[in-house]
């Protein structure tokens, strides 16, 4: 993609408002704190702005100290120019927002809510003459695709590559029928929509943060979404097996949801970062993946008052099977041109259960 001569110049709180869609979300709440924190005028637009019980904690950030400030809006993905309003003279809008399927979203829900209504928000933010970056929460299901074990996926790989092997599975016929398919695809698609939407208007940059299995502390009883990773960990905390993979068996990639947040910012902020960059948020090394007996024993390590963590099938002190060496891959881009600097993975573990108590639920 190429840029025009304005773009990746970077954004201070000095140049406007910025947006942030999906805010009451887990993500989207962390990517708020982190612009309230550095100063930012920050509109976070959620679907319900009356539901106390999503908003609170958005709200309480304005009595916290921080040295920016937030203020809800109304906004809903599935209705045009409902945006509008929010993203008026924004310097730049962050689109968490999504349909995950968490929600109980059907495969072809979860399609629209990622790709087909992604236009609606970027008409929306277009519409303000002072756009300058449009940063889109995408996912490492953007980049996963069937490689050999072992490999190292990169910026570079999109979930389409290497069609072949997916032996007939990826086809347009299975986004109504198959979650994980219409989730890669969508986003993989509004990418590619969003990076070829800003290079054809000229006048704002669009890029992306692709989270790998995101953890870290919850702020508030809705961050707590069935299936989520940190959904998985407390019900691990409470003794229970992981089961959302089969056998529980899963190479965890760890990335902490205070550093997805920030990468967001660090976007706005780079002057390297220009249309088309895109940002894995995963381990910032090998300490920061673990297969799910790894993760079992470092949280029983961390926290050895709790009788018994669940994890995957166990043969004695070894797994009962070997898991898939898959999906390697690290936040290094991130680190080397936006200037991430990740939590330590124990530190993500240990906080993720912290939270969960902090908040009685567990």
């Amino acid at each position: 993609m190429s840029n025009t001569a304005q773009l990746a110049k970077p954004i201070s709180p000095v140049d406007g408002p910025i947006a942030v869609t999906g805010a009451s979300g887990y993500i989207g709440s962390w990517i708020v704190h982190d612009l309230v924190s550095q100063g930012y005028e920050t509109r976070a637009c959620v679907r319900d702005i009356g539901s106390e019980r999503k908003t609170a904690h958005l709200s309480a950030m304005n009595e916290q100290g921080l040295r920016g400030s937030v203020k809800l809006y109304q906004g809903d993905l599935f209705a045009a120019g409902s945006y509008d309003d929010a993203f008026q003279d924004c310097a730049a809008v962050i689109h968490a927002g999504a349909t995950v399927g968490y929600n109980r979203e059907t495969p072809q829900e979860v399609y629209d809510g990622c790709f087909t209504e992604v236009k609606q928000v970027i008409d929306s933010a277009v519409k303000s003459s002072n756009l300058r970056k449009f940063v889109f929460t995408s996912s490492l299901a953007a980049v996963a695709h069937p490689r050999p074990p072992g490999y190292v996926f990169t910026e570079k790989d999109w979930c389409g590559d290497n069609i072949e092997a997916y032996r007939g599975r990826w086809s347009e016929d299975q986004i109504p029928k198959n979650r994980d398919i219409a989730y890669a695809k969508a986003k993989a698609r509004a990418e590619k929509m969003l990076y070829q939407t800003a290079d054809e208007i000229g006048t704002f940059d669009a890029m992306a943060i692709l989270p790998a299995f995101v953890i870290g502390p919850v702020m508030c009883e809705n961050h707590d979404q069935g299936w989520s990773w940190q959904n998985c960990m407390k019900f691990m905390a409470m003794g229970k097996p992981y089961k959302k993979s089969r056998g529980g068996r899963m190479l965890w990639n760890i990335s902490d949801v205070r550093d997805v947040g920030k990468a967001h910012r660090l976007c706005l902020e780079s002057s390297i970062a220009g249309n088309g960059s895109r940002y894995i948020l995963a381990a910032g090394d090998r300490s920061g993946e673990l297969f799910t007996h790894e993760l079992q024993s470092l949280m029983q390590k961390l926290f050895p008052e709790i009788p018994e963590i669940g994890g995957e099938e166990m043969d004695g002190d070894k797994p009962a099977q070997p898991t898939n060496d898959s999906p390697r891959c690290y936040c290094l881009l991130a680190k080397q041109e936006i200037g991430l600097k990740p939590y330590d993975p124990v530190d993500s573990v240990r906080d993720t259960i912290v939270s969960y108590r902090s908040l009685d639920m567990l």
